[in-house]
């Protein structure tokens, strides 16, 4: 089985093209859905001082944990692609990297063992375009989203198999981009 994330800054087109991607690769993928998303859309506040904000970062760790068992394929052939992966949490959080790899009792390398590829959809913000999006769980202002996604990439950037889908390109381009590079993954 093959276990892929899609990650990257806020309006980066992640969540959208994982709608297109679902469409066109129809048999045998499991699309985990965004741990945060799911959480925020359910009443849960964000944390506004520094223990608030760690302690909602673990929990959506602890989800995206859940949510990829929930969502394992049955069998071999299958591929799960994660809306966004456990090192997510690892952005937003307000401290030293060290700190958050304790508090979720796990290492970098256990994290990157859980996933086969990482493909990484750069901010349409780093582009100058408008990031604003149908989900009403993005709050992000642009500099918060090029922050967001540089951090994001700090992390993700070191996974062995690290494919970045740049912001440069048209957003139908990068989408064919993403697809493109699923396909790739999974048949590799």
């Amino acid at each position: 089985m093959k276990k892929i994330v899609i990650t990257g800054g806020p309006g980066g087109g992640k969540t959208t093209s994982l709608d297109l991607f679902r469409r066109e690769i129809k048999n045998n993928v499991f699309i985990v859905p965004e741990a945060a998303t799911i959480l925020f859309e359910n009443g849960l506040e964000r944390g506004q001082d520094l223990e608030g904000i760690k302690r909602i970062q673990l929990s959506i760790y602890q989800l995206q944990v859940c949510l990829e068992s929930i969502y394992a394929p049955p069998k071999n052939g299958f591929c799960q692609i994660c809306d966004r992966g456990t090192l997510d949490s690892l952005a937003y959080w307000p401290g030293a990297e060290g700190t958050f790899l304790e508090a979720a009792n796990t290492s970098l390398e256990a994290e990157f063992n859980r996933y086969d590829a990482v493909i990484f959809f750069e901010t349409g913000a780093s582009g100058g375009s408008d990031i604003k999006s149908n989900n009403p769980q993005r709050i992000e202002s642009t500099q918060e989203a090029i922050t967001l996604d540089k951090n994001l990439q700090e992390v993700w950037s070191r996974h062995p198999n690290y494919h970045f889908i740049s912001s440069n390109i048209s957003f139908i381009d990068k989408v064919v981009d993403g697809l493109d590079t699923i396909r790739k993954v999974m048949n590799s």
